[in-house]
């Protein structure tokens, strides 16, 4: 009892001296920040992630600052949108895309998860429903909006009124060459442009008006907002008295919400958890090893080197034991229901291929779930291709053709080297990362399905994998059936995007003529003319030529068309004049 007591004791006293070392630094951690000096000030209920403690926001309210210095909003499901304008009075922000194209995220858009709504006036008719349809031939009407941002050759993306849809009567508007993609319900008619959200909770309009600033009330169990009045004072040293029954009753709060969050998990946690660990109790005849949160830990030094974040979660550099560096990715609790774990566990832990990442080991300790993979220095092969401002980043052809052809084998691996076909679903350049000798390795298999090498197709209930490089039967079974061919599609994109040294739509390009990189190349060299693109050495022309030939074989339209990844694999290791130029991919809407 007495050591218990004795430990009590410092624990007091090293939160007495806490406090009261931060009073000078608590003053001016919540003071207004902006990301540029044109954004818009921050400043309560919105608090600035990686700047600013989570008590100087309103939970929901937290804001980042971009690479560009462009003020970003991250809302449930991670649809990221840049804050415009906020009107701190009237408790409203304008926002809008990053990229321009909306449609990409409106199907995760989802506000009653968020403090915001979108912003309407005393007409309710503001507020439509619409409906996104995809169209293999043009069908613009006066009630149709295409959006070129989604719309590829021969594939365009259209937005109407659900009203027209409603009886799904598309002879009368002769639409019968458009399917449905999805329905939006209530949004505002400006949503493809500068649109509004506002807010409800907290109230701090009226702290405005009266020329006060909002803030949380310090001694609060619950988010409650109170009226302070600026001044210099306030704006210099705070003095802060703390009371012996208020740390008392603090603490004693402390200790009941964290008692009541562990032990009052809701039902559909614990299912996950016992999914889990259903899967992982079948999964220890396999190689890679099982570890403790207090591992991961120990393994990261604390969590001290961090490599990069994303809707996933975030990766850190870490150490085992045996000097070995690892890359361990840190998963986000609310994402998803546990499939992507045992997804990318179960599949990893059967691959072992020199072009694959291998994976080393995982945790899922409670709800704590982390992937722990082969550390690879040079980071992803999109750094490499994409950067016009790192320097020495830029790769030779003799290299580039190197790493196509090796990640062309680890395909192949995926497709017929394991017990159980493997479908990745995500090939692009973010996924594909360099060892010490820029050799490639592909990741991400959060995504991936396994299906029996006997069945020719794989049944699908909703699209996955990133715009740009996802096949067109993935997005609608007009064009074929979903299958291994879907890959072989988004390595035809890659491909040319590692040719191009581009994306394959880039609207910053002087020719408009070049806006669609792929049909750019496909005419230049069904004209007989060269490709010219970095040519530097002899033969480089010939090696970004067979490139190009490869990948447009691979992004054929139907999946009938395209070769499978053990013929592309002998295109890419033969001679690059033997290679005979494919169908035009952009000139026909039906099977050769």
């Amino acid at each position: 009892m007495s050591n218990f007591l004795k430990m009590l004791l410092s624990f007091i006293c090293f939160l007495f001296v806490t406090i009261f070392a931060e009073v000078g630094a608590t003053a001016n951690e919540c003071v207004i920040s902006r990301c540029s000096h044109h954004g818009p000030a921050i400043r309560f209920p919105f608090w600035l992630k990686d700047s600013q403690p989570d008590h100087c926001g309103y939970p929901g309210f937290q804001l980042s600052c971009t690479e560009k210095h462009q003020t970003m909003i991250e809302l449930p499901n991670s649809v990221k949108l840049l804050v415009k304008k906020i009107n701190y009075k009237s408790q409203e922000i304008q926002v809008h895309d990053p990229a321009d194209c909306l449609p990409k995220q409106l199907s995760d858009l989802n506000l009653s998860a968020s403090p915001f709504q979108f912003k309407v006036k005393h007409d309710h008719s503001l507020l439509q429903d619409i409906t996104l349809l995809n169209c293999s031939l043009p069908a613009d009407r006066g009630f149709m909006r295409q959006i070129p941002c989604s719309s590829v050759p021969g594939y365009q993306v259209y937005v109407v009124d659900s009203y027209y849809t409603l009886f799904h009567d598309y002879d009368n508007y002769d639409l019968l060459s458009c399917s449905k993609m999805y329905n939006i319900s209530s949004v505002p008619n400006d949503i493809f442009e500068h649109f509004y959200l506002n807010w409800s909770k907290p109230i701090c309009r009226n702290c405005e008006a009266d020329g006060k600033r909002c803030r949380l009330k310090s001694n609060s169990t619950e988010p409650e907002t109170e009226c302070f009045i600026i001044s210099k004072k306030a704006q210099g040293v705070t003095k802060l008295v703390i009371t012996g029954p208020m740390v008392g009753s603090f603490l004693l709060v402390l200790v009941v919400i964290i008692f009541y969050r562990v032990h009052c998990t809701n039902k559909l946690q614990r299912e996950n958890q016992i999914k889990i660990e259903k899967f992982l109790e079948d999964y220890r005849a396999l190689k890679p090893s099982r570890y403790s949160f207090a591992d991961i830990k120990k393994i990261t030094n604390q969590f001290q080197d961090k490599l990069g974040q994303g809707g996933y979660g975030t990766v850190y550099k870490g150490k085992l034991s045996n000097e070995v560096l690892v890359a361990v990715k840190i998963l986000s609790n609310s994402k998803g229901n546990g499939e992507e774990f045992i997804n990318e566990v179960r599949t990893m832990g059967r691959i072992h291929h020199v072009n694959v990442v291998r994976l080393v080991g995982f945790c899922a300790d409670g709800f704590s779930r982390a992937l722990i993979y082969e550390f690879l220095p040079n980071e992803s092969l999109e750094k490499f291709i994409f950067s016009t401002t790192i320097k020495n980043r830029s790769l030779g052809w003799k290299k580039l053709q190197d790493i196509a052809l090796g990640i062309a084998k680890g395909i192949e691996y995926l497709h017929q080297g394991c017990d159980q076909r493997i479908l990745h679903f995500d090939i692009k350049p973010h996924n594909i990362l360099l060892d010490h000798h820029l050799n490639p390795k592909i990741s991400d298999f959060g995504l991936a399905k396994l299906c029996s090498k006997e069945l020719s197709t794989v049944s699908m209930t909703a699209a996955r994998g990133t715009m740009g490089y996802i096949a067109p039967e993935v997005l609608s079974r007009n064009f074929g059936h979903v299958s291994y061919k879907s890959d072989v599609f988004s390595f035809g994109m890659l491909l040319l995007e590692m040719v191009g040294g581009r994306k394959n739509t880039d609207v910053t390009v002087d020719n408009t003529s070049q806006l669609y990189f792929p049909e750019w190349a496909y005419n230049h060299l069904d004209q007989g003319e060269e490709l010219h693109i970095r040519i530097e050495k002899e033969g480089d022309d010939k090696i970004a030529k067979q490139l190009t030939i490869v990948g447009l074989w691979c992004i054929q339209w139907y999946p009938m068309d395209r070769p499978p990844m053990k013929a592309v694999v002998q295109m890419l290791e033969g001679e690059g004049d033997s290679l005979t130029m494919p169908p035009n991919p952009f000139a026909s809407t039906s099977p050769t």
